[in-house]
């Protein structure tokens, strides 16, 4: 029996294997998708859970990405009211915080204007006398309080219904289904896979390896030798607490290194902190947050929730850390973009480096743009700006 064959094979089943693999098949392509372990088992399952603009992107210059994701926000909210929802946000001003009013003002300010004036982007000072119910959040040396929006996720369910979404259009998943190899001859690539204790063998047009901090692993066992870009993973973890922050998602710096951090609620009465920012060296399948991080984070959180001061790592009812594909660099990690890279290799093959669980669908646009001139005209069966997901 010759080898069942598509157009676009995509390796990874995270956020952005489910986006590339919609768009592919949206426009009339057949595609599938390896998965080695579960739908968003890696990074897209592990985020802060939040669907935004990435306002502190601003700091670095990022105006182009910031305006893409505020786009998407404004897409998904309309596309998945059931999975994503506008919270309100909080960003509290004190009188030692590195971040004056007048700056924050000022972002908040070309965040709206981004946003191309979508009132779900404004933003307002809160007044002084609200101060107090805001979830016990401390007063002492407070200045002043920014309240603007954002959306909250289940990142796995919104990687679940993306999935589903490109499988509704034709995509075929193989799950659990261990990339094995694959070999570019005459025009046609031949991958190898394993799935179930079995060795399966399909050819496609074009491989796209979505694999996430796997991704330079995968273009290893590749022919012909692919060239890969130099990339730094980085640990960003988040625990949770049992009991609820009230009032909305606050935005806050960390007093150790000012880094942003948000603490939200979480599954009703449960409290979601993150997110470090640690360099990681090691196996991707082993990150799990360090004793440091985790102190990190009950003391920013601490900082500014009197109620939390006295819990301790035994009051941590979970955690998990995620990471992040940053491109090598002298620059400091707040510094690096990130902007999705995508990377074409030797043959029909794109590497997608990187990359935002808000814009997924604009990634999995934009790979699909790079790769339509290596394959056949089809007729587009639908338009992912307007795909319902639940």
């Amino acid at each position: 029996m010759p080898d069942k064959s598509f157009d676009v094979l995509v390796i990874g089943g995270g956020i952005h294997g489910a986006g590339v693999a919609q768009a592919v098949a949206s426009v009339g392509h057949s595609v599938a998708i390896l998965e080695k372990e579960g739908i968003a088992s890696g990074t897209s399952g592990r985020s802060s859970k939040l669907i935004h603009g990435g306002l502190r992107y601003l700091e670095t210059g990022q105006f182009a990405l910031v305006r893409e994701c505020l786009y998407e926000r404004s897409l998904l909210l309309k596309n998945a009211p059931n999975l994503v929802q506008l919270k309100r946000f909080f960003i509290p001003i004190y009188k030692d915080t590195k971040r004056r009013a007048t700056t924050v003002r000022a972002g908040l300010a070309l965040y709206y204007a981004l946003a191309g004036f979508d009132r779900n982007a404004s933003f307002t000072t809160l007044p002084h006398h609200e101060w107090e119910a805001l979830g016990g959040l401390s007063t002492n040396g407070l200045k002043t309080v920014f309240q603007y929006h954002e959306a909250q996720t289940d990142d796995v369910l919104l990687t679940e219904a993306v999935m589903r979404s490109a499988q509704e259009l034709g995509a075929t998943l193989h799950m659990p289904a261990l990339f094995a190899g694959a070999k570019f001859e005459s025009g046609t690539w031949k991958i190898r896979f394993d799935k179930n204790g079995e060795a399966y063998k399909i050819r496609a047009t074009v491989l796209v390896n979505a694999a996430g901090p796997w991704a330079n692993t995968v273009l290893e066992k590749i022919e012909p030798e692919q060239k890969a870009v130099p990339v730094e993973l980085v640990q960003g973890s988040h625990i949770i607490l049992e009991g609820k922050i009230e009032k909305g998602i606050y935005y806050v710096e960390a007093p150790r290194d000012r880094r942003g951090v948000f603490i939200m609620p979480w599954h009703g009465d449960k409290t979601l902190i993150g997110t470090s920012e640690t360099k990681y060296k090691g196996d991707p399948s082993a990150v799990a947050p360090l004793d440091d991080e985790i102190n990190y984070l009950l003391e920013t959180a601490a900082h500014y929730f009197p109620h939390i001061r006295d819990m301790r790592k035994d009051n941590i009812i979970g955690s998990f850390a995620g990471l992040r594909v940053l491109p090598s660099g002298g620059a400091s990690l707040f510094n690096r973009s990130r902007e999705t890279l995508l990377h074409s290799g030797n043959m029909n093959i794109v590497t997608v480096y990187g990359g935002k669980l808000t814009s997924y669908r604009a990634t999995g646009e934009n790979v699909m743009k790079k790769i339509a001139p290596h394959l056949p005209t089809r007729k587009a069966v639908a338009d992912t700006k307007h795909l319902r997901l639940g």
